[in-house]
């Protein structure tokens, strides 16, 4: 799972999963689209058809509190965007 970080579960992912069989996750920013296959193949037991990924650059946040102003940046990540074959599902659930 070093490849993997986490599973994206929004509201526009789940449109996503229903509709069109896509999955999200955000993935290690030095991984390949065929590591993040395999990654996903071995560890949901699923096949996986396309990858699709895009990096997001982080951005400047500024926020005013008692103290003053706060100002940061939130960090950058990789999300890859997972088509798996027809009939196959990924369950994100089942282990809670």
């Amino acid at each position: 799972m070093g490849i993997i970080i986490k599973p994206v579960v929004s509201e526009k992912m789940t449109d996503h999963t229903e509709k069109l069989n896509r999955y999200g996750f955000v993935v290690d920013p030095k991984a390949n689209k065929i590591q993040i296959k395999k990654a996903v193949e071995s560890a949901y037991g699923v096949s996986v058809e396309s990858v699709n990924t895009m990096i997001y650059a982080g951005k400047s946040k500024s926020r005013f509190t008692k103290a003053g102003l706060i100002e940061g940046r939130t960090n950058r990540f990789k999300k890859a965007i997972i088509t798996v074959a027809e009939g196959d599902v990924i369950d994100f659930y089942s282990n809670i």
